[in-house]
């Protein structure tokens, strides 16, 4: 039997402003991803990447269109009932890692198990950053963790609540070539592993490559795609 796709976007428009002082960020993007899919959006700066994830992660509403998410339609909810939404079905990694500075790697890796609050699992926590490569850090605070070791911990922390959907803002966008590829490397890994679906914006077109399509937005429109 046919399952619905666990990302649908419809005429997902977004403005700033109004009158004649209207800004649009994004114009009628339209897109389906299924469970386990992968999807890079890639675009110059400004070309409203970074929007569209926050729209399709719920963090902002829409001008117009529609985003449901996990069979969810977003629109209908209240902010409450979307952050259940995020808890529940979605992982996130971001450039600038987005670490709690006072908790340890294993801390911070716990941090969506208690906001579920099913108890915090240990073991499970241990064993991602074990995957990682940090098993010898679990009690590091972020300033003792190089950049790209603060960001696998930001990936085990995505992966450790099993979520549904992963949505990646340029995850290798503040480390140097050999770190990013390592951490690249562990993101297709570890997601391929869960059967997680991925949106991931980039501006590295090798990094893009590597997902199963590409959508490329310009001035905020749907410019084409791979």
């Amino acid at each position: 039997m046919p399952t619905d796709p666990i990302l649908s976007v419809q005429g997902l428009t977004k403005t700033y402003g109004r009158a004649a002082q209207i800004l649009t960020v994004l114009r009628e993007v339209e897109f389906q991803l299924d469970a386990g899919d992968s999807l890079a959006v890639v675009g110059p700066s400004g070309s409203g990447k970074t929007t569209l994830l926050g729209l399709c992660a719920g963090l902002d509403a829409p001008s117009s269109g529609t985003v449901r998410l996990a069979g969810h339609d977003l629109g209908a909810l209240d902010e409450d009932a979307r952050a259940r939404v995020r808890r529940d079905h979605v992982g996130f990694i971001f450039q600038n890692f987005q670490l709690l500075p006072t908790l340890t790697a294993m801390e911070n890796v716990l941090v969506p198990l208690e906001l579920r609050g099913g108890g915090a699992d240990r073991t499970q926590a241990s064993a991602l950053l074990e995957q990682v490569g940090l098993a010898e850090r679990l009690d590091h605070f972020p300033a003792q963790l190089s950049g790209g070791e603060q960001q696998r911990v930001a990936l085990a922390r995505a992966f450790v609540s099993r979520p549904k959907i992963l949505f990646a803002d340029e995850p290798t966008g503040n480390l140097d070539g050999d770190t990013a590829h390592r951490v690249a490397d562990r993101v297709f890994a570890l997601n391929n592993a869960a059967g997680t679906a991925l949106v991931l914006v980039t501006h590295d077109l090798e990094l893009a490559r590597r997902c199963r399509r590409i959508l490329r937005l310009k001035g905020g429109a749907v410019a084409g795609w791979e």
